[in-house]
């Protein structure tokens, strides 16, 4: 029997429904102007029509007619991301789909993907968080040519969901479906891939074992399979209803995959402003959607990025969130999931345990989750308790499972790993950031040890190599924020600290940089605001100073007196130029803090 929503939920709900009052007013009454409008195209003219339409071969008549519904399909498709390969196909399923449902369909644009597991730790990786931001406006300027009923996004990975829906909320008074790929095929288990990368880091491994270990991990199309930021992205827009439901964790190239992908566009049409199911988007991502999106976070123990993103993400559509909109929720949502980094188990497993389904339900039976939402296929979030089933040949839903399959996977919320989900804030003399705990060890919660300063990640790592880390130590790596250098993941260095941490040592990591969905068992105190360049207390900090990392009582001090230091001198010229980051100086430049989201366009 489904609770009423929780006290906690409900209180920071309300908080931010009142933070975001004006905004979203706003916002609201700017999409409400443009639907009123009606369809977009029927404001073209015959010129602007016939360039639009120039190159649609057998969909010209019924386009030039005006009647039947257009899909805009956003593309985020190329070879360099597995997760993203599979939309190769996608386009011509879709458009083959929308002739069978009296549509039609474009590719409206496409939006750059960059994969970060190519790019960690060299220099294209401080191009990585703009990336969304350029993502949205890639975005935007498809959906500029105004002859779009309704829109399909085709993307997975880091930056590429968050950007879609930045330019999606934009475009808010657009109905729009997000069409997943799903995760590739389960490789060697996380485990031996860690034990391996360790290994290397203490030249245990050749460079051939490690590639092995690597291409046996990452060896197919699909999603990454741990449960890192691309697929905490995926469990969002299955949980805050943007996905068809059950549709996230299929692996590629399975007809059911294909089955799904067709009953997205079926659903993008019917709930366009021509039928009478008309569903903006700007509408289903209100306070409450973000609200669950933040609990499913939580109760997954999913990616830290999405503290990043999601306030983004939310301020696209007028809804404003705050740090402690993040620690509130997660003192009431329990752990359900051990996903790796966080468990042994990959998100196919999850899915075989019986993944968003059951948690979903769960979820919604506790009171953790806002039923009172709009989804893509309707009110509230039940439907999302049914799993997509092909029988005899055709997509059926059918109730999704009740009970867990695999307890040390996933569990029920009465019984979960934690009573508390998997992220904290921390404050303290030295900003504001955050830590994820989910696989942390709670005598690994608190650490209070000397200081070593670093400017770069790959000068820790020198220090490793030289055997420089004999004794406690917290480990601060600052001038890596997004103003600094664009706020790179850093997650070069999971190794390096895993093996200090095996060794007995206490050690931890301070940076107003990225660790991401990847980090895993060494406390890390991570997007620290202000950052060092903006005139944080961490520029401050030098060796032998004493820090206190508390993930208990989220608390994040320097126990130094630091009255009378002035700032640490920094070049920063080695992050204002080659492989494309000189085209980026306006965005480090202009970019906002990482509380709010690190953000330039909105």
């Amino acid at each position: 029997m489904q609770r009423p929503i929780h006290d906690t939920i409900n209180r920071v709900t309300d908080r931010i429904l009142q933070r975001s009052e004006g905004v979203r007013s706003a916002y609201l009454d700017k999409i409400g102007k443009a639907a009123s409008a009606g369809p977009a195209r029927a404001h073209l003219a015959c010129g602007n029509q016939a360039h639009a339409y120039a190159a649609m071969g057998q969909d010209k008549v019924s386009l030039a007619a005006g009647r039947a519904p257009n899909i805009g399909i956003i593309t985020a498709y190329n070879d360099m991301l597995s997760a993203h390969q599979p939309f190769e196909t996608y386009p011509e399923l879709i458009r083959a789909t929308a002739r069978t449902v009296g549509a039609t369909a474009q590719v409206a644009g496409g939006v750059p993907a960059m994969c970060d597991g190519v790019t960690q730790g060299q220099p294209g990786m401080e191009l990585s968080l703009f990336s969304r931001d350029v993502i949205a406006m890639a975005a935007g300027v498809g959906l500029s040519h105004n002859c779009y009923d309704t829109s399909l996004y085709l993307g997975v990975c880091d930056k590429i969901v968050p950007g879609l829906i930045m330019a999606a909320s934009t475009f808010g008074h657009i109905p729009a479906v997000f069409v997943p790929a799903g995760p590739m095929a389960s490789g060697i288990t996380n485990s031996e891939k860690a034990a391996v990368r360790n290994a290397f880091a203490e030249g245990k491994a050749t460079r051939e074992e490690l590639m092995a270990s690597e291409m046996a991990s990452y060896h197919g199309p699909g999603t990454c399979t741990f449960y890192g930021t691309a697929n905490t992205n995926q469990m969002l827009m299955e949980v805050m209803g943007l996905h068809l439901p059950g549709a996230t964790f299929i692996n590629p190239g399975q007809p059911i995959r294909d089955a799904l992908t067709a009953a997205a566009v079926r659903r993008a049409v019917e709930i366009t402003a021509l039928g009478n199911d008309f569903r903006p988007i700007g509408e289903i991502l209100d306070a409450r959607a973000y609200v669950n999106g933040i609990v499913g976070l939580m109760a997954t123990g999913g990616s830290t990025n999405l503290v990043l993103h999601l306030p983004a993400m939310a301020r696209a559509s007028g809804v404003l969130l705050d740090l402690q909109d993040f620690a509130d929720i997660a003192a009431v949502v329990p752990l359900m999931a051990r996903v790796y980094p966080n468990g042994l188990a990959d998100v196919n497993h999850f899915h075989a345990a019986g993944g968003l389904q059951f948690l979903i339900g769960e979820l919604l039976d506790a009171g953790l989750l806002h039923n009172d939402v709009q989804t893509i296929m309707g009110e509230g979030l039940d439907a999302y308790r049914t799993e997509p089933k092909m029988i005899d040949g055709a997509l059926h839903w059918v109730d999704g499972p009740k009970t867990t399959l695999n307890e040390k996977i996933l569990r029920p919320a009465a019984d979960p790993f934690a009573a508390t989900g998997g992220l904290r804030q921390l404050s303290g003399n030295l900003g504001r950031g955050v830590i994820k705990i989910s696989a942390v060890a709670p005598d690994r919660h608190v650490i209070e040890a000397p200081a070593r300063v670093f400017h770069d990640q790959h000068d820790v790592k020198a220090a490793f190599q030289r055997g420089e880390f004999t004794s406690d130590t917290i480990v601060v790596v600052r001038f890596q924020g997004p103003r600094a250098n664009g706020m790179p993941e850093l997650h070069t260095l999971t190794p390096v600290l895993s093996v200090l941490q095996d060794r007995g040592l206490r050690v931890a990591l301070v940076t107003d940089g990225r660790m991401s969905g990847a980090s895993g068992k060494v406390p890390a105190a991570i997007h620290i605001s202000p950052e060092a360049a903006a005139g944080g207390t961490l520029a401050l900090l030098q060796d032998g100073d004493m820090l206190r990392l508390d993930a208990t009582n989220g608390t994040l001090e320097c126990l130094t007196d630091l009255a009378g230091r002035k700032p640490a001198p920094v070049d920063l010229e080695a992050s204002a130029s080659g492989m494309g980051r000189e085209l980026f100086a306006a965005f480090r430049a202009q970019v906002g803090g990482a509380e709010t989201g690190a953000a330039v366009v909105v």
